[in-house]
């Protein structure tokens, strides 16, 4: 079984999959960046990786490079992780047998109306579309134009799997971010965008009483102007607190009480949330896309409708009150991250869906 990855970022759960593939006998090479995070770990677990970045949609010298490659060495299956790996690689495909497995995220942003979402997933040569979530899988199951559906067996849920061990650093310093001792920390790690929903968490620490020790973290490209407003706007602003983007943003999560993640749509499987459960801090997360596939209502984490600041603010105050719940939750929460969304899994599914593709000649 011969398989060309490509990707863009590789994340430590990707790269890991590459290489847990590699030991089970797939005959693997990767071509990503080599600035991507986990280049030189690929390198040294053995795994031939290259050098290579696609410049656009359609970049005819990396078309060029990827037909090129899957010719000489007689690639059976071409996996692509993000979208300019997608529509290049059907491109380099094409008049080849190659089997073509395309990666996705995120919930939406797919759509029959789309041109560019015809040279990617929509695409005929596409023979799976590997899911993170059940929420991406339904999303496009549920996609339908004039009768014009995707064959229910394309999208296939295979969630990405992490290991516990990849999360032993101690809990960082998150006094130097000018919390005071003894604060009640709720987190929120991620980017100011509209659907990723942080104006509403703004708004829910409204909700606040001003007497309690509760301070919110904002970890993550921040820096905008109307997030700066909205804080200015807060009676008590001096409660929020931006770190801007930190390469030790897991430690610094580890160091909070609560993680929340306020998504109004397109979440496809939160890394945050799952980093922020494998180092046991309890999670808050919205009915948004498969952030509430990561955990059991009530058990390992909290699940309130998304966009109702006012519901956020009860399940933080919830936590507060009650130490003993929130400590067991925490507990349940790095379980559920250690056994049901293990690395193992993730390669042992990948793995059947390459076999499954292949036998469908």
């Amino acid at each position: 079984m011969r398989v060309l990855c490509i990707t863009n970022h590789s994340d430590r759960p990707e790269a890991e999959t590459f290489i847990g593939l590699k030991q089970q006998g797939v005959n693997i090479q990767v071509l990503c960046p080599s600035t991507a995070p986990h280049f030189q770990r690929l390198q040294k677990a053995g795994v031939p990786v290259t050098d290579f970045k696609l410049s656009g949609r359609i970049d005819v010298r990396g078309i060029r490079f990827i037909r090129k490659v899957i010719n000489d060495y007689r690639i059976d299956i071409l996996h692509l992780f993000n979208n300019r790996a997608v529509s290049n690689g059907i491109l380099a495909a094409r008049h080849l047998s190659v089997k073509i497995i395309a990666y996705r995220g995120t919930v939406g942003n797919v759509s029959y109306f789309d041109p560019g979402s015809w040279m990617t997933y929509l695409n005929p040569r596409i023979d799976r579309i590997i899911c993170v979530s059940e929420a991406v899988r339904q999303f496009f199951l549920q996609m339908d134009w004039m009768g014009l559906r995707l064959p229910a067996q394309k999208p296939v849920t295979v969630h990405k799997g992490h290991d516990l061990s990849w999360y032993a650093q101690p809990p960082g310093d998150i006094r130097q971010l000018g919390i005071p001792d003894g604060a009640f920390v709720v987190v929120c790690t991620g980017r100011f965008r509209p659907h990723k929903g942080i104006h509403i968490l703004i708004e829910a620490m409204r909700y606040i009483p001003a007497s309690l020790p509760i301070h919110l973290l904002l970890i993550g490209d921040m820096n905008t102007r109307p997030l700066h407003r909205l804080i200015r706007r807060d009676p008590h602003a001096e409660r929020i607190h931006l770190a801007g983007y930190r390469t030790d943003a897991p430690a610094l999560q580890a160091a909070c009480d609560v993680a929340v993640l306020p998504a109004l749509r397109r979440e496809g499987l939160p890394k945050v949330v799952i980093e922020a459960m494998a180092y046991g801090v309890p999670p808050i997360v919205t009915d948004s896309g498969g952030s509430s596939e990561l955990i059991e209502e009530g058990v390992s984490g909290l699940i309130v409708k998304s966009g109702e600041s006012k519901a956020l603010a009860d399940a933080i105050l919830s936590l507060y009150h009650n130490p003993e719940q929130r400590a067991a939750m925490g507990r349940k929460a790095q379980d559920r991250i250690g056994t049901c969304f293990r690395i193992e899994t993730t390669i042992a599914k990948t793995l059947d869906i390459y076999a499954d593709c292949l036998s469908r000649c």
